[in-house]
């Protein structure tokens, strides 16, 4: 195992860094926060036509570039620094990766293609209103007719489900719990932007009566994908989370040095000076737990259930707690609308609890290990 990144990948991060850093401003992340799609189609495009970001894991017999996901996660990180409004975790690391995970060839010949050039969005449906992030909370149904399959029932806390040309849809049939492709305007489902505490990351609730789908993989074995791709998301998700930690790690030391109070900087002070190297210690830790994760699923290593596991637990408490004393460090305006404090406060508790929170993943760690 070698974290060391190639000269390659630091290239590649500097391309992404100085890229999302002009295409993702304050600006621009409150201006499309405020709309109903919640992204720039023509950024989405140009990620896809000109880096290729959507398809870099994807294999090249699909359109794809063929990296990793370890590389998937670099643009995670970046993207997480500067709140990158698009719909790129809900089509390459959810969507992307279920169909990569099932055993379906003719499913990826069909879909694949389109998320590696950006031409289609895409996400994952599969728990209901309760919000449960397990095989308890897919409540839908399928059901087979001479005219094929069609589901009913309800799927909330979609990520950009509300947009995504194709939604892949978890429901249960009589084997079990299997999945299915539903295209966007399907007869008899309903899509429902949902007012979320996150604005910069869009979901959706999706009702679904006698909607037409199409069956991915084996019927009944929907729910072993499902637990493998949630592992690879959780793994992503902490990627994202680190770099925004990282992020209000920056902004808390820099408002600490220009603050000044009593005739000198506000960091000069042992009390800011103690948060503010609890705040670095816990940024790095993380980042170590983020990276190692990646490794684990660019390998596909034996152990990747308990690291992501524990990277998903670390990561979201690290980032909420950084963006809460960044906000601190910096005092009234830390708490004011027009400072972007909030903005990473917001993202950091929605993605704590998105696919459940710390302590679920620490029972789930628990139970991997035989505990």
């Amino acid at each position: 195992m070698n974290l060391m990144f190639t000269e390659e990948q630091e290239e590649f991060r500097s391309v992404l860094a100085g890229f999302f850093g002009n295409k993702s401003p304050e600006s621009e992340v409150r201006r499309l926060m405020e709309t109903h799609d919640g992204y720039d189609a023509s950024l989405w495009h140009q990620m896809g036509e000109s880096l290729g970001l959507q398809g870099l894991a994807i294999p090249e017999e699909f359109g794809g570039s063929g990296f990793t996901l370890f590389e998937v996660n670099l643009v995670l990180e970046e993207m997480g620094k500067v709140l990158v409004c698009a719909p790129y975790f809900s089509t390459v690391v959810l969507a992307a990766n279920v169909l990569l995970q099932c055993a379906d060839q003719s499913a990826k010949q069909s879909y694949l293609p389109g998320i590696a050039t950006g031409e289609t969005t895409a996400t994952l449906a599969f728990t209901d209103d309760t919000g449960r992030w397990d095989a308890d909370g897919i409540s839908a149904t399928a059901r087979e007719s001479e005219a094929g399959w069609s589901i009913n029932g309800i799927s909330s806390f979609v990520l950009d489900g509300h947009t995504a040309q194709l939604v892949l849809v978890a429901a249960r049939t009589a084997t079990g719990v299997s999945l299915f492709a539903v295209p966007a305007g399907a007869e008899g489902m309903t899509r429902t932007l949902l007012s979320t505490l996150d604005l910069t990351r869009k979901q959706a609730r999706l009702e679904f009566r006698d909607t037409p789908a199409t069956l991915i993989g084996t019927e009944g074995q929907g729910w072993p994908v499902l637990e493998k791709v949630l592992d690879l998301a959780v793994v992503g998700l902490a990627a994202e989370q680190v770099g925004g930690a990282q992020r209000v790690l920056e902004m808390a030391v820099q408002y600490a040095k220009d603050r000044i109070q009593y005739g000198r900087p506000i960091g000069s002070f042992q009390s800011v000076k103690h948060k503010c190297s609890d705040m670095l210690l816990e940024v790095e830790s993380a980042r170590s737990a983020a990276y190692y994760g990646a490794w684990c699923t660019s390998e596909m290593v034996d152990e990747l259930p308990e690291v992501a596991a524990l990277s998903k637990a670390y990561c979201s408490e690290t980032y909420l707690n950084a963006a809460t004393d960044n906000i601190q460090i910096h005092g009234g305006i830390g708490f004011t609308w027009e400072h972007p404090a909030h903005l990473y406060f917001r993202r950091a508790k929605s993605s704590e609890l998105l696919f459940g929170n710390p302590t679920r993943w620490r029972e789930l760690f628990a139970e991997r290990i035989g505990l």
